[in-house]
């Protein structure tokens, strides 16, 4: 196994993807975080986009969260993706909706006024009217085995825990299903413990101070 190093930022949630992977797979690993506000020079860089995570491999770089995860996948026994090429491609490409969610969801906390707000928060919506119709009554999104799309999605529902109790929102309540599946998501140790116990009042305090509708929400 090859030395690891992940470096991270602790309110990432393209990192914590990383972290499921790694815990999921039982892979040892460093762990470096970063203030993503005030970059130090070395990651700078490292990191042709200035973002993380980054995967350090024995000094080689890799970035961007899908491709450290297929990595991760690759070089260990088994897999959390299925065996079947095709169904293997649609998992990659719910992996990729993930994505689209989590770029919603910043549009969604850095919405500047109510209608803004209320547009990103239909968007939102229409969004998990999609996964409702794919998810079946299984545990996870494709049954009872967890996979890399399990991976993607803790993270998303980790956001709505933070909207529904200080914020007063519950944009998921219509969708059994998912809601199924995001309770089974987090009683798993890997989802659950991809943050620390004072993740959620950091990001309580980050949507605080966005000077966005939400943050008024948040502070009340």
């Amino acid at each position: 196994m090859p030395n690891l190093t992940l470096v991270s930022h602790d309110l990432c949630p393209y990192v914590q993807r990383a972290i499921v992977v790694l815990a999921e797979k039982s892979i040892p690993h460093e762990r470096r975080y970063i203030d993503l506000g005030d970059k130090p020079d070395w990651f700078r860089e490292l990191s042709p986009l200035g973002k993380v995570p980054l995967l350090q491999v024995d000094g080689t770089v890799i970035f961007e969260s899908a491709v450290i995860c297929e990595y991760l996948d690759e070089i260990t026994p088994g897999s959390l993706h299925p065996d079947d090429p095709l169904q293997k491609a649609q998992h990659r490409a719910w992996i990729e909706f993930a994505s689209a969610i989590l770029n919603d969801i910043a549009g969604f906390y850095n919405a500047g006024d109510a209608d803004a707000f209320l547009e990103k928060q239909d968007r939102l919506v229409a969004r998990f009217e999609w996964l409702e119709q794919q998810l079946t009554a299984a545990s996870y999104f494709a049954g009872e085995d967890f996979s890399m799309v399990d991976a993607s999605f803790g993270p998303v529902f980790r956001y709505f825990d933070t909207f529904e109790a200080p914020c007063g929102l519950n944009l998921l309540s219509r969708f059994a299903k998912v809601g199924e599946w995001r309770r089974a998501l987090s009683d798993r140790a890997s989802v659950t413990e991809a943050v620390d116990a004072g993740y959620p009042d950091r990001l309580a305090a980050f949507l605080a101070i966005r000077k966005s509708h939400i943050s008024t929400m948040v502070r009340r």
